[in-house]
């Protein structure tokens, strides 16, 4: 919708085609019980209309699917969007003609498209998994998918209830079905952390800030590391004892903010044991609530970080496993074998059921993307190309598929951030491409490969410092059989994401080509990033307003270093340490020999202390 809005703005022609027969997005489609914004309202909704801050009044700070998709209609209808989108039309098949440098977009009317430039605004959680279980399509009875749940609503009352799946929409649905249903089944594979959102009215100290300086809140958000304005964590997890620890995340637990657990402390995200006092607390927060020790324990998650799985919102989530008419089925101990006719089979137990409800979750970040038939140039197809994982540019762009464009692809923050914020960004960053290639006469964009690999790099390198790579998740792909294991999102952060984007256009499109019939524009690269925990470190010293190192003492220098060192990633363990000395022109020179902790054979790497300080030491 905002991208509509300023491609009219600036006199592009453009058409929109929309899947369903109204606006709203994913809230169009996730009609599911319960069904909930789990970024508060304040910071979930367009900043690039002012005026709607007046004009729209949201009733909770946890805004409902009802009242966002209303909002959404109220957008589209007081921008006259309605007009430039073709709803009930899918997109089947687009390929790039290089003679015209033009796409044909196929759709489900038989309509054929040709544009200059085609956008991927379809998505990353627009693809419900199907369910991997033998007999799915025996099932006599009621059959739902939350993400593609009925508009008229479902009645549950007096019906023996089957939930497969705890992720978010199992957690935010399970309470309103468990109201209805004279039994609820839940069929849990991996328990998953949750937080109650303490819902109610927006936070009048929240709202406050917002209107007392709109473009300074606004701004903050944009360049914060997830899209929301909080205050950054200045103090590992381990430099404060289990109470302290406790203490400070109960402060967040209290705040009812889906991001506020994780930010706690600095290094919640990269370090395990650090991980594990945020994980413990959670776990007990299940065990008060719960009153069955076996069922909470049941419900409490130990094979994955914290954060590393998406964590969820609820309301009484937990609670519902305190009803006697509901169950808790464990199927890493009882496998479901096969649905019936009647109901599921699983373990050494067969259940009838009137409804099963799937919860299975998403073909997260790519689906939506490669479920299109897309051919590039020289005869590539998008599907063939990703085939080990997908490779972009920013997340926004791909080599071989020249004016392509996606928004919140994988390599960009999207999922790990306030999709509003990440959507409205690359939105801009799009329109400015196209009004600098009009302005300057050229008819094509394309990321060089050198780019790409360097994007891929950095989105490794910034992988490689946290937790998540451990994890079996969607954010790996690793819930969709087959799918290539890798982190789809970019994990360095909205505002360091935002700033690496704006130097590619500011930079004459660094690491793209332009081309045209009579003009050719190369800005190949290298695209060099610094290392992310070392901006990390920086962007700390930016935030607690230090001097710089150069300026510090010796002693202060040392001290910052060994307190940020806390905020790094952990290096390798160490098996043994050997001091020796061995004779050298002008005497005996001392060595220190680490070596690791792991069966070699090993690498060396040697390194000769040059003289004079270092901002380390031998021991750090």
């Amino acid at each position: 919708m905002y991208l509509l809005h300023e491609l009219r703005k600036h006199g592009f022609t453009s058409r929109v085609l929309e899947a369903g027969d109204d606006v709203g997005g994913t809230w169009y489609w996730n009609r599911y019980p319960g069904a909930r914004c789990d970024i508060a309202t304040t910071d979930y909704q367009y900043t690039w209309d002012p005026e709607l801050l007046d004009e729209w009044q949201w009733s909770e700070k946890h805004a409902a699917q009802p009242e966002i998709l209303r909002y959404a209609q109220y957008v589209a209808k007081k921008h006259d969007l309605y007009s430039g989108i073709d709803f009930k039309v899918r997109v089947d098949k687009a390929a790039w003609n290089d003679s015209t440098k033009k796409w044909s977009v196929h759709t489900s009317t038989g309509e054929t498209i040709t544009c200059r430039h085609y956008v991927m605004a379809t998505g990353c959680l627009s693809v419900p998994k199907e369910p991997d279980i033998p007999g799915t399509d025996r099932f006599k009875g009621n059959v739902y998918v939350t993400g593609r749940w009925p508009h008229e609503g479902v009645d549950f009352t007096g019906q023996r209830v089957a939930v497969i799946g705890t992720g978010s929409s199992a957690i935010q649905s399970m309470p309103h079905i468990a109201a209805q249903a004279k039994q609820l089944v839940v069929f849990q594979r991996t328990p998953n952390f949750s937080m109650p959102a303490f819902n109610g009215p927006q936070p009048p100290d929240r709202v406050a800030r917002l209107k007392a300086d709109r473009v300074a809140y606004q701004a903050e958000a944009r360049m914060s590391p997830t899209g929301v304005p909080m205050d950054m964590a200045t103090v590992s997890a381990l430099a404060v004892s289990r109470e302290e620890a406790f203490a400070m995340l109960e402060k967040s637990w209290r705040k009812g903010e889906l991001l506020q657990i994780g930010a706690t402390f600095t290094d919640v995200g990269i370090n395990r044991a650090a991980n594990e006092v945020v994980c413990e607390f959670m776990r007990s927060k299940i065990h008060e609530v719960v009153r069955d020790p076996e069922t909470a324990e049941t419900l409490s998650p130990r094979g994955h970080a914290y954060g590393t799985k998406r964590p969820c919102m609820d309301t009484n989530y937990f609670e519902v496993f305190n009803m006697s008419h509901v169950r808790l089925v464990d199927i890493r101990k009882k496998p479901i074998t096969s649905v019936t006719e009647t109901g599921i089979d699983f373990g050494d137990e067969s259940m009838e059921f009137d409804s099963i409800v799937y919860a299975t979750g998403f073909d997260a970040m790519t689906g939506a993307i490669v479920n299109v038939d897309i051919t590039g140039k020289d005869g590539l197809t998008l599907k063939k190309k990703w085939e080990n994982g997908p490779l972009t540019y920013l997340g926004l762009t791909t080599v071989g598929f020249p004016n392509l464009y996606m928004i919140t692809g994988p390599g960009s923050p999207s999922v790990l951030s306030n999709m509003m914020v990440s959507i409205e960004q690359h939105v801009e960053w799009i329109r400015d491409a196209l009004i600098d290639l009009r302005k300057n006469g050229f008819d094509t964009i394309e990321p060089t490969t050198q780019a790409e690999e360097d994007w891929r790099v950095h989105c490794t390198d910034c992988a490689d410092i946290t937790l998540f790579q451990d994890t079996n998740s969607w954010y790996m792909g690793a819930n969709v059989p087959g799918k290539p294991r890798v982190l789809l999102p970019y994990i360095g952060g909205v505002g360091r994401y935002r700033r690496i984007c704006t130097e590619a256009l500011e930079r004459g499109f660094l690491g793209f080509e332009l081309t045209s019939p009579t003009k050719h524009h190369l800005n190949p690269g290298p695209v060099r990033l610094m290392q992310p925990d070392v901006e990390m470190m920086l962007d700390v010293m930016a935030t607690l307003e230090l001097p710089p190192i150069e300026a510090m003492s010796p002693a202060e220098a040392r001290g910052f270093m060994d307190a940020s060192a806390t905020m790094r990633a952990p290096g390798p363990d160490v098996g043994e340490i050997v001091d020796g000395t061995f004779p050298g022109a002008a005497g005996d020179l001392e060595y220190r020999i680490y070596r690791p902790a792991v069966p070699g054979p090993h690498p060396i790497v040697v390194y000769y202390h040059g003289g004079g300080w270092v901002l380390g030491s031998h021991t750090s």
